[in-house]
């Protein structure tokens, strides 16, 4: 065939239908998600990419083929491990195609560990990698508090765990107990973990909540895949963090988490943990009344030893008078000397005095006597002076402070006349007063006041008995009187009503009874 001549597929090209590269991706992408909607891939991680964005782009692999995936940003939340290059997993999602670079890939929704041997190396990598960075170092390890005030329990509030600790403390040393409740299993777990340890440490000391003085992270045994939220990151750095001290007790003995190996103090179990927070109360007070005995015992044994040794120490110490009987007579025999040293000394003194008053010569005498005569003529006329001059000055004094007394006096006058008169008046209205509220101005009027023997004031009639005595008050004078018959209470007079503006008026007044205040008076 002539190479001119166009083939049969060139011939038939114009029935083909044609598409636009659009077109075509869109059809390749509708194929794609139709035939494998939902599936399940095993592989090991190659490529892990973290762009600010939030998705996570990562690669399966196997031997022979790699696979391109890709995990959304809502998505990477939610995921129960964190992805890590060589890691073996199992990816559960969507296979799509990428238009922009002509590739297939897998939308990942969920990310599992593939078997407990990938979990454990993937445990031992991370172990090694915190290792170096120093958070499992026992030089940053911080002591227990001995008998903390307030325990933060951060578990399940729903399960058996809470109610062990619980039990266990208030057996050993009832303490306050703070509940942070996580969920100690799952996705979310690592998450609420490390939020909780992270409040419990944010509390101020002095806020409505108090801030705890022990953490206790908690949570029953478990397969590893169970306890593998205790292994994240996120939660053994939060409790290397802690300024709280924290004990870990995950699972049983046998189990063992990252998060044990950051905490302070690491518990078998729960209850071991509440062992572990409180020493047991009853056991403290036997040994505070045991060291208390002790403590008596060994005074009283100090005290009789030293009461034994003053003794002994006494009995060989001399007596008070035998240490002063010697110095008592050589005091005696000083103050017998004494008189004739006196004397003797005193007869020196004068023979000494009439030698030198021998040696004085009549000139030399007169000169002294000359010399003190000027002396006293020059002091007297400056006393004479001074005198005058002082004198003068006295009197000026003098006259400044007539001066002073005479203007205060003169001010003196009108406002003692001032205070005079208000006082005065202040008297007047007093008095006044004084009459309107004593009873006397109601004698005045014809009244009279009762007193029985006593002296107390009598009210009503009832009050006398037959026989009794009774004083009995007026204006001018007071006469005694006695009882002959019973009295009887006479009926009140009918009253008519106060107007309402009177009315207002007496309740405004607090004044007692009339004879009331004039007992008072």
């Amino acid at each position: 065939m002539p190479d001119n001549m166009p083939s049969d597929s060139a011939a038939a090209a114009p029935n083909l239908p044609e598409f636009s590269v659009s077109e075509l991706s869109q059809a390749l992408k509708r194929t794609v998600e139709d035939t494998f909607p939902y599936v399940r891939v095993r592989g090991e991680l190659g490529r892990v990419s973290r762009p600010r964005s939030g998705h996570i782009y990562l690669d399966l692999k196997d031997e022979k083929a790699v696979l391109g995936s890709v995990i959304w940003k809502g998505t990477v939340s939610k995921l129960g491990i964190e992805p890590e290059e060589g890691l073996e997993v199992v990816a559960t999602g969507r296979l799509t195609t990428y238009p922009g670079q002509s590739k297939y890939q897998l939308v990942i929704e969920r990310l599992e560990v593939a078997g407990v041997g990938a979990l454990m190396a993937l445990l031992e990598k991370r172990k090694v990698a915190l290792a170096a960075e120093g958070l499992f170092a026992l030089e940053a390890k911080k002591t227990i508090p001995f008998i903390p005030e307030v325990i933060g329990v951060i578990t399940s509030p729903s399960g058996a765990v809470i109610r062990d600790i619980l039990h266990r403390l208030a057996d050993r040393f009832p303490r306050r107990v703070l509940l942070w409740p996580v969920v100690v299993q799952g996705e979310q777990a690592a998450a609420q973990v490390a939020a909780a340890i992270e409040g419990f440490n944010a509390l101020s000391d002095d806020g409505p909540v108090p801030r705890p003085d022990l953490l206790i992270v908690a949570r029953g045994g478990g397969s590893i895949e169970d306890l593998w939220g205790f292994n994240e990151e996120i939660v053994v750095r939060a409790a290397a963090a802690s300024v709280i001290p924290l004990i870990s007790a995950i699972g049983h003995e046998t189990d063992t988490t990252l998060i044990d190996l950051a905490a302070d103090v690491r518990a078998p179990t729960p209850t071991g943990a509440a062992e572990m927070a409180v020493p047991v109360r009853a056991e403290l007070v036997a040994d505070v009344l045991g060291f208390e005995r002790r403590l008596v015992s060994a005074i009283a044994r100090g005290a009789e030893t030293r009461r034994q040794t003053l003794a002994g120490l006494a009995r060989a110490l001399p007596r008070a008078a035998t240490l002063l009987e010697t110095a008592s007579q050589q005091l005696d025999l000083i103050t017998g000397r004494l008189a004739g040293a006196l004397k003797l000394g005193l007869r020196d003194q004068l023979g000494r005095y009439r030698e030198h008053g021998a040696r004085l010569s009549a000139r030399l005498l007169r000169a002294n006597v000359e010399a003190a005569h000027e002396q006293i003529s020059s002091l007297g006329r400056r006393l004479g002076v001074a005198r005058h001059r002082a004198f003068d000055e006295h009197k000026a004094a003098l006259a400044r402070q007539r001066e002073t007394l005479a203007q205060a006096a003169r001010r003196l006058r009108p406002a003692t006349a001032r205070l005079i008169e208000a006082r005065r008046t202040q008297l007047a209205g007093a008095g006044k007063l004084l009459r309107s509220y004593s009873y006397y101005e109601t004698l005045q009027r014809g009244f009279a006041l009762v007193r029985d023997e006593a002296g107390d004031v009598v009210r009503s009639a009832g009050a006398l008995a037959p026989g009794a005595g009774m004083n009995v008050s007026f204006a001018d004078g007071s006469v005694t009187a006695r009882v002959e018959g019973a009295g009887a209470a006479r009926p009140k007079p009918q009253v008519p009503p106060k107007p309402a503006a009177k009315q207002k008026a007496s309740q405004k007044t607090n004044q007692a009874s009339l004879f009331d205040e004039g007992d008072k008076g």
